[in-house]
């Protein structure tokens, strides 16, 4: 049975003792054992941050990583590296991966293959750009992405998979779909995945929403019946919004 999952994106910011401050402040957090919480700190935190979560539920998760085990990629982190310092989970596929460092639906799938490879647990990401959205094309846009990426995935490789659905239109803008929004087309997803393989795996399959929730919004959204949480961007840097959004859902 799926689980209800709230995962914080840090992306480029805390230093080292905020991220520890951080950590601290979200420690003392009880929620239920249907939920999981995940946090991810820059990649030069993450041994320091896996280190003071261990005797507690927060799970530890790196933001990318390189589809190679090792060679000459300046500046980049494989999974066995990640693997080494006890990460067993990454983001692939955010959208500032793709709009910024020009991440294809193709590059990606190479990077999924190697993160099952080392038994990692994927958060993947996908959405529409607000062009497609309003074309009417979002729909075909979730599909080929998903279809290129995962849909060659055997069905027991879907355990360690968790989609997390990005209008992209509604990343750090303010703007956030309207909970009807974020159901049809996670109820879409969903549908897709049943058609691929079975509805048993459909409703196994954890699919997270990721645009601007914040304390305000968040149980709106999470309510709906195929919408498993959130990927938090900023919301999750501030220890008082992080916890209502999880205490939300």
């Amino acid at each position: 049975m799926r689980k209800k999952i709230v995962a914080g994106n840090w992306k480029m910011n805390n230093n080292k003792s905020e991220t520890a401050d951080l950590i601290q402040a979200l420690k003392s957090l009880s929620f239920s054992t249907d939920v999981r919480v995940m946090i991810a700190p820059a990649f030069t935190h993450l041994a320091q941050a896996e280190e003071l979560t261990q005797a507690g539920r927060i799970e530890v998760l790196a933001q990318n990583m390189n589809a190679n085990d090792s060679g000459a990629f300046t500046g980049e982190i494989s999974a066995k590296m990640l693997h080494s310092i006890g990460i067993d989970k990454v983001i692939l596929g955010h959208s500032e991966r793709r709009a910024y460092y020009n991440e294809t639906d193709v590059g990606l799938k190479q990077k999924v293959k190697t993160a099952l490879t080392y038994d990692m647990e994927v958060v993947f990401c996908f959405g529409e750009e607000l062009d497609q959205r309003k074309a009417g094309s979002h729909f075909e846009v979730v599909q080929s992405q998903l279809e290129t990426v995962l849909f060659d995935l055997n069905s027991t490789e879907w355990s360690k998979i968790i989609l997390a659905y990005e209008p992209v239109w509604a990343i750090g803008t303010g703007e956030t779909a309207s909970p009807d929004q974020a159901q049809d087309i996670h109820a879409f997803i969903r549908g897709l995945i049943a058609s691929k393989y079975d509805e048993d795996l459909a409703k196994d399959v954890s699919i997270l929403y990721g645009g601007s929730v914040k304390p305000a919004n968040a149980s709106a959204i999470f309510s709906q019946p195929d919408v498993d949480g959130g990927l938090i961007g900023g919301a999750s840097l501030n220890a008082e919004d992080f916890i209502a959004i999880i205490q939300s859902i």
